[in-house]
C-alpha cells in the first residue's frame, strides 16, 4: 500500500494478530540512485526491526521492476533488514503500466521477460532466490482475461520452479481504473493451492474476521493477506473492532517511539482511516475531516482526538488533556 505501510503501522498490526507485514512497493532504481530514498527506507526497516522485539516483527520488502540485475542489486541494499523479498507482479496502477512492471507482466507474451532476460537467460525470480539471502516470494494477480483460465496456475508453477518460496495471489484481473473490479475469484486460489508445493497466500474478499476464516476454508490457502481493510481495522486478525480513538492514540504513541519514520501526511492518513472505519456516517465526521489537516504535528492530532472528537462522540474528554473553549460543541455519536 503506497505510503501506508510504515514501520509504526506495521508494528500496530503485528501487536494485534498479524504474523507477517509487507512494506510498500519500493522502486529498485531509486534504492540504487537516490541516497535519501535508500536511507529513509533503511531507517524504516531498522527501527521497525528493533521495535519489533515485542512481536515477531517479520517484514517482507516488496520490490517492483523487470530487470533482474537492478532488482538483485537493490535487494542487497536491504536484505539484512527483512525476513523476505517479494517481487510485485500485481500492481495495477498507471505508473506500473507505463514502466512495464507489476501486473503488466502477466500477459503470456511477457512471461519470457519474467523468466529469461538478457543473453545469459538470467531467470528473474531465480536470480533473486539464488543471489539474495532472504527467501523470495511473488505476489501476482490473475493473468489477463484474454488468456486461458489455466494461465495463472501455469505461470505460478513456473515461478515456483524458478525458486519462489511462496506465492500470493490476488485473484482479480489488473485494471488501472478499477483496482477491485468484481469479487476475487477464490476458486482460482484453491486450484493454485492444489497445484503448488510451496505455500500459497490468498488476497481478496476480506472485510471482517469472518471473511478471513471463510477465505481460508474456501481456498485452503496457507495464509490470508489483507490490504485496504487493514487500514481501517488494524486489529482484524485479532477478531477485534477497536475503538477508533483508542487505536489512533496507540498508533500515535508508536510514532513517538519511532520518530521521523512516518511522515506527517502518512500519520494523518492513518488516523483518518481509523476514524472513518466506524464513524464516516456520523454527523460530526465532516468537521473531523476539516480539522485533521489543520493539525501541525502529533500533539495536535492527539489533542483533536482527546477533546473535540471525544466530545463530538458524546463522551467525556480523555484525562490529562485540557479542553479548549471551542471544544465544547459536540454531537452524540
Amino acid at each position: 500500500m503506497i505510503k501506508q505501510s510504515d514501520a509504526p503501522f506495521r508494528l500496530l498490526t503485528q501487536r494485534h494478530g498479524a504474523t507477517l507485514a509487507y512494506t510498500q512497493m519500493l522502486d529498485p532504481h531509486k534504492l540504487l540512485e537516490d541516497r535519501d530514498y535508500l536511507e529513509f527506507h533503511q531507517r524504516d526497516l531498522t527501527f521497525g526491526r528493533d521495535a519489533g522485539n515485542e512481536t515477531d516483527g517479520s517484514v517482507v520488502v516488496q520490490l517492483c521492476g523487470n530487470d533482474p540485475e537492478i532488482i538483485v542489486q537493490a535487494g542487497k541494499k536491504i536484505q539484512g533488514l527483512c525476513s523476505g523479498i517479494d517481487l510485485n507482479l500485481g500492481c495495477p496502477q498507471e505508473h506500473a503500466r507505463e514502466g512495464h512492471y507489476g501486473g503488466y507482466l502477466l500477459a503470456k507474451k511477457d512471461w519470457p521477460l519474467v523468466q529469461t532476460i538478457g543473453k545469459q537467460h538470467a531467470i528473474l525470480v531465480s536470480a533473486m532466490s539464488h543471489l539474495l539471502q532472504p527467501p523470495t516470494s511473488v505476489k501476482l494477480r490473475l493473468c489477463p482475461s484474454s488468456s486461458p483460465p489455466s494461465s495463472t496456475v501455469e505461470f505460478a508453477t513456473l515461478l515456483e520452479q524458478a525458486g519462489a518460496s511462496w506465492v500470493t495471489l490476488h485473484a482479480r484481473h489488473v485494471s488501472a481504473r478499477r483496482r477491485r473490479q468484481g469479487a476475487a475469484d477464490l476458486d482460482v486460489v484453491r486450484t493454485l493451492k492444489a497445484a503448488l508445493r510451496v505455500p500459497v497466500v490468498s488476497n481478496g474478499n476480506v472485510r471482517t474476521w469472518e471473511d478471513v476464516q471463510r477465505n481460508k476454508e474456501e481456498t485452503r490457502a496457507d495464509g490470508i493477506m489483507v490490504g485496504e481493510t487493514l487500514l481501517g481495522n488494524p486489529c482484524i486478525f485479532a477478531n477485534v473492532i477497536p475503538d477508533p480513538v483508542q487505536v489512533s492514540l496507540e498508533y500515535l504513541e508508536i510514532c513517538k517511539e519511532l520518530p521521523d519514520i512516518a511522515t506527517h501526511k502518512t500519520i494523518e492518513s492513518h488516523v483518518r482511516h481509523f476514524i472513518e472505519f466506524k464513524c464516516s456516517r456520523r454527523p460530526w465526521y465532516n468537521k473531523f475531516r476539516t480539522a485533521l489537516p489543520a493539525c501541525e504535528g502529533i500533539h495536535d492530532i492527539e489533542h483533536l482526538l482527546r477533546t473535540k472528537v471525544t466530545r463530538w462522540r458524546g463522551k467525556a474528554a480523555l484525562k490529562n488533556h485540557d479542553a479548549c473553549t471551542d471544544d465544547l460543541e459536540y454531537t452524540t455519536e
